[in-house]
């Protein structure tokens, strides 16, 4: 910073630690821009005090508004008794236009009303013969813009203050959004991979006697599926979206899965013993990273509650998408079950914590879809979400 700059650097400081000092300067000047036009200078003594008393108080204008106006008022009011014009009289405008921009209307119309009373003392005295209305109207435009542009500024400074309020606020439920976003897929990442873990868990100490070989094949899926679940929640947490391209924790960043990913996501659901069957039709190449992660997360939401509450069923898992719309349907094929039986018949050691559902809603809400889910005829399970990728949220 060059030394010149300096001075004026702490000026600013100070003026946004108090209001004092800036409303000072701003006295001082009109002190002495009103100083040669009249006769203080030539005259007695008292007039120079009679200045100050009428310019003075604007250090404090936007500290105290109305005291300032009422102070500024009753010098004012001295000069009209003592019949002496003095050019310091548009202290009196300043200080109603901080009336106006810093205080309501119960104290901004009481202001008005007696500085255009003070208007019109002026003009009866001090108005040339024949010219009262024309002065009167005169002083009266000065009063009004005066009053007018305080009005703007409070208006502008309220809306700015909106503004700031509302990018607060939208700050703050960007913050819930992602981390509820964050929630969602910890939930997925968490429930699907123990429950495949689980599940594999289970086959490999069946077999373990009578065919070693698929149990180590078992351990060793339980192990890969162990780091799949890592990666995920590394990239779940990191400091971006999962589908931004920035480098996320614990190395380096990986795509989000997604559409293409559902083939491995079947390969790893068969591992355990759960029959699934994957169709895709249409570009998938037109729908977005994210939606395409919200179909990711509908099919495998949808397949751990397949493993967990339906053992040997078979999946059937349809995704149809456009640039427009993506239609995803996953049903379970089994053995007619009753809702009850459904609900309270999970496979040994898979419990569920409710949420599922309701996180494949949240999920298709973003993007203005529906999402349904409920038993078919003749036994099974089916989920339909349908996605508006021409307006996601």
């Amino acid at each position: 910073m060059e030394p010149a700059d300096r001075p004026a650097a702490r000026l600013i400081a100070l003026s946004r630690r108090s209001t004092v000092p800036a409303d000072a300067l701003l006295a001082a000047a009109l002190f002495l821009a009103t100083l040669g036009p009249g006769q203080v200078l030539s005259g007695p003594p008292w007039l120079l005090a009679l200045q100050t008393a009428l310019v003075a108080p604007l250090a404090w204008r936007r500290r105290a508004p109305m005291t300032v106006l009422g102070a500024i008022g009753v010098a004012a009011a001295v000069q009209w008794g003592l019949d002496v014009q003095l050019p310091a009289d548009a202290a009196l405008l300043v200080a109603l236009y901080t009336v106006a921009a810093r205080r309501p209307w119960r104290d901004t119309l009481p202001a008005a009303l007696a500085v255009q009373a003070g208007v019109l003392l002026a003009a009866a005295r001090w108005a040339p013969p024949g010219q009262f209305p024309f002065t009167a109207a005169a002083l009266s435009a000065m009063a009004a813009a005066a009053l007018m542009t305080g009005l703007w500024m409070r208006a502008r400074r309220a809306y700015v203050t909106s503004l700031e309020r509302d990018r607060e606020q939208r700050a703050r439920l960007a913050v819930a959004e992602e981390r509820a976003r964050m929630t969602r897929d910890m939930h997925d990442i968490v429930t699907h991979n123990l429950s495949v873990m689980v599940a594999l868990a289970d086959s490999a100490g069946h077999v373990r006697h009578s065919a070693p070989d698929r149990a180590a094949a078992a351990m060793e899926q339980i192990a890969a599926t162990g780091h799949q679940a890592l990666q995920d929640m590394r990239r779940s947490l990191s400091t971006g979206r999962a589908i931004s391209g920035e480098e996320g924790l614990g190395g380096t960043f990986q795509p989000a899965p997604g559409i293409a990913e559902l083939g491995p996501l079947a390969e790893r659901m068969r591992a355990t013993g759960l029959a699934t069957c994957v169709r895709v039709a249409g570009d998938t190449e037109a729908v977005p990273a994210a939606a395409q992660l919200t179909i990711y997360r509908l099919v495998q939401e949808a397949l751990t509650n397949t493993l967990r509450h339906a053992p040997g069923a078979r999946a059937e898992v349809r995704v149809d998408v456009s640039s427009r719309r993506a239609e995803v349907e996953v049903t379970d094929v089994r053995e007619p079950l009753d809702a009850e039986t459904w609900v309270s018949g999970p496979r040994s050691g898979l419990r569920g914590d409710g949420r599922g559902i309701a996180g494949m809603r949240e999920r298709v809400a973003a993007y203005g879809g529906t999402l349904e889910a409920g038993p078919v005829t003749g036994g099974g399970w089916r989920v339909l979400a349908v996605l508006d990728l021409g307006a996601p949220r």
